[in-house]
Order: C-alpha cells, then structure tokens, then sequence
C-alpha cells in the first residue's frame, strides 16, 4: 500500500547547498521509496505574492526545475508539475475558500506578522497585506486536498498550515455530508540537516551568505568556499572540528570514514586555505555530476516543459474527476443532470426506471455481470468469477455500497471500481477524459439510488 507524499517547491531564487542538504537531497531519496507515491509541484502560484518581477518568476522555474531533475527526481516515477498546470487548483481553491471561516484565515501567521509589524509602526494593520497573503493557506489546502495527499512534508514553521488545510478539508466534508477529502498530515523531518553560510549563520538567501548549487560553475564554487569565515588560527595550530563552518559542510557531503581523516586534519592543524581546498574538492566531487546535467537540460528548455506537461497530464487525470465530484456536490451540475427533490431521500431516474444488474456467462465458462444506468447505458462490467455465487456476492455488496463510499480509481479514459482493496468491475473505455469525468458522476449517482432502494 503507497502512501501519497505531496512536496511543494518555492520558485522564488536560485538553489544554494542548503537547499540541496535540507530539501533536493532527501525528498528525491525518499521518492524512490516502493511504499511512496510521490508528487513534487513548483509552487509558482505562490511565488506570485512574493515577487512581481515576471522575468525572476520565469528564470526561477527554469532553475529549480533542472535542478531537482539534475539532483536525480524520475519523473517516469513521481508525479512532478507546475502547480499553474493544473486548473482544477484555483477552481478547487474557491471552493474551498466559500466555506472557510475568516476568523481561520486571521490567525495564520504570516498574516499576523504583517499585521503585527504594521501595529508597531502605527500603520494601517492590513498596509501593504495583498489578497494573495491572506488566502495563502486556502491556495495550500487546494494542492494538498486536489490529490488526497496523506503526509506533507514541511518544516515546523509550516506545520500550522497543514492544521488549516486539515481544519478546511473537515468542514467541507461536514457541510457536504460525505468523506470528500484526506485528511493531510503534517511530516516533520526532526534530522533535517541545516549548513551554515559563508558567516557561520544558517545557510540562507536572506543573510546573503549562501554557496551556489550550479550557478557559475566550478569556479564560482572554489571562489566562494574560500571565503568562508574562520578564525585566526595559523597553519599548524590545532583547529576545533566541532566549531568549523568547514567541517560541518563537510560531513554533510562525505562519508564517516572521510569525515574522520578531515577531523584528524583539522586536529592536527591544517592550513585554512588548504582545508577550504579540501572541502572545495569534496563537494565538487558530488556536484559535478549534476551539474553537467544541469547545464545539458538548461540548453534544452523545451526538453524541461515537455517533462512538466507530462507531469501535468498524470497529475490532472486525479485532480480531474475529483473536481467532477465535488462540482456534482456542491450543486454545479449539468443542467441534464437530475437533482434530488426537496424532502426526498433518493435520487430520482430521468426515466423513472431504476439501474439493474444483468449476469451472463462467458465463453469461457466464468460469470460476469453487467451494470446498466436508468436510461440503459452500461455503466460497468464487471471482472469474471468461477462462481456465480460469487458474482450474485458482489452485486449485493453494490446495492447497499452507495456513491460516497465506492473506491473508484481513474485510468486516462476509464474507472475501476474496487471491494476490500481488489478490483472487481471497471467502466468501458470513454472518448476522453471529460467523458470519464462526467461517467464518474453517473456511477456514484446509479450506487447511491441502489442503495436507497435496497434501504426501502
């Protein structure tokens, strides 16, 4: 059994080292997990409301999305889009914004911050908060709840959100009477490796101290590691590993037995210039690689938007029938769909029949069944048995299943529908996916008018 594990990627600067240690590093390594469905998105909706530079908003997605691929992300095996890709995102994000609370969205804490830095100025308490800051955690619940995705990763700072989209996801589910959404958890990597900067403080764009990932080459790596801060200490004199900004990045790239010797260097008092020299090349070692990937997929953008569209196409064939559920839901149906009468506890057939099971033998000697609409359409078929009890066994489970709790699984252009984890009936392959859609709707609707009449 997979575990959906959903990753955001900021789209906002060039990757540095500590993003590749903290962030790139790990998830990519967790990703090729048998018992992970793994789905990256480049958040670049969001790096809307913190930059306005359209050209920085260009180059970043660029960047970051070689570089996660470079850093060695399969797409054949995640799910990896742009968040812009995908349109059931900010369609799913209105949704969910009509039924979240304010007073929720008062309480974030990026809001708070702003409003709390513009009370001690004496401003306005909303001067210079944009739309966007505010409904920051509605857009984020929208790409966790759009997939179903069991466990976020985030760093603690985010953990509130992942609360919120949980908060969210509930009170949908609530208002609308049925199990729509996953509830998220929040997947807290408590060893998170953190690198200092050039200063000795945390690796990071906003201290101005951070060391290239790829940008400008091997030689921008060397010219920058050699200016990483240390004491006054002479060649010869004993240095403290423990203390070094050098050692610490160096045990983040190299192996126990290598950390070892540059300790016993450091111990033993090599030179500073030679130790940055040593670093320089143990890192090189690791980015190399990667960095011949990066600048061969840079040359090639089309080579990258190609990868991310197809991205898009897998990650819309989920995202595309959940929106078809939840616009059916909330009421904005087709005008050919038939609603349910005020003070009804069925679903009414436009032909006043009801679906109906029809069982056959195949030429093989197996039983199968057939599910037809009211209008007689066939809206499923089901997988063949040796016995026709069996196939009588499933039937009865169907007719008291009901829409909400069938387990549907799209393909591009059919479902499947499964009982106690295995497939026991799939839909016929539809022209396309609008079609699969809107057959998705009509089968939990046939289910749940089944059921209703079984409870009669």
């Amino acid at each position: 059994m997979q575990t959906r594990v959903l990753t955001g990627i900021t789209t906002t600067g060039t990757p540095h080292l500590g993003n590749y240690v903290g962030a790139i590093r790990p998830a990519i390594a967790a990703s090729r997990r048998a018992d992970v469905d793994a789905f990256f998105f480049m958040a670049d909706y969001h790096a809307l409301i913190k930059s306005d530079d359209p050209a920085r908003i260009e180059r970043s997605r660029l960047e970051i999305a070689a570089s996660w691929l470079a850093a060695g992300l399969d797409p054949n095996k995640v799910t990896f889009y742009r968040q812009s890709d995908i349109p059931e995102i900010p369609e799913l994000t209105w949704f969910l914004i009509c039924v979240t609370a304010k007073g929720l969205l008062n309480r974030a804490h990026a809001y708070k911050a702003s409003v709390d830095q513009n009370t001690e100025k004496g401003e306005d308490p909303d001067a210079g908060v944009t739309a966007g800051l505010y409904m920051y955690p509605v857009l984020m619940a929208a790409d966790i709840l759009a997939f179903n995705a069991q466990h976020v990763p985030v760093g603690r700072d985010q953990i509130q959100h992942i609360e919120m989209a949980r908060d969210i996801a509930q009170r949908f589910n609530h208002i609308y009477q049925r199990e729509f959404f996953v509830l998220p958890e929040a997947l807290i990597e408590e060893q998170v490796a953190t690198l200092p900067g050039l200063d000795g403080r945390k690796m990071s764009k906003s201290y101005d101290n951070t060391i290239p990932l790829f940008a400008g080459g091997t030689k921008q790596l060397r010219e920058t590691i050699m200016r990483i801060v240390t004491d006054s200490r002479m060649p010869g004199e004993p240095k403290d590993p423990d203390s070094s900004s050098l050692f610490t990045i160096f045990q983040a790239f190299a192996s126990e037995a290598e950390s070892a010797a540059f300790r016993r260097a450091l111990e033993e008092g090599i030179g500073w210039g030679e130790a940055k020299q040593v670093l320089y090349e143990r890192i090189e070692a690791d980015v190399a690689p990667m960095r011949e990937r990066y600048e061969n997929l840079i040359a090639r953008p089309a080579a990258i938007e190609e990868i991310l569209r197809e991205g898009a196409r897998k990650a819309r064939a989920i995202a595309g029938p959940k929106i078809a559920e939840l616009r059916d839901a909330i009421g904005l149906r087709a005008m050919s769909s038939v609603t349910m009468h005020a003070g009804t506890s069925k679903l009414p057939s436009k032909s006043g029949r009801s679906p109906r099971f029809a069982s056959f033998r195949d030429s093989d000697g197996s039983f199968r069944f057939r599910l037809f609409s009211s209008e007689g359409d066939e809206l499923l078929l089901s997988k063949s048995f040796k016995d026709p009890k069996a196939a009588g066994a499933v039937q009865k489970q169907l007719k008291t299943l009901g829409g909400a709790a069938a387990t549907l699984h799209t393909l591009p252009l059919s479902l499947v529908l499964e009982l106690d984890g295995e497939p026991v009936a799939s839909t016929p392959d539809y022209v396309d996916e609008p079609a699969r859609d809107e057959a998705l709707v009509y089968l939990r609707e046939a289910l749940d008018l089944l059921a209703a009449q079984d409870g009669e």
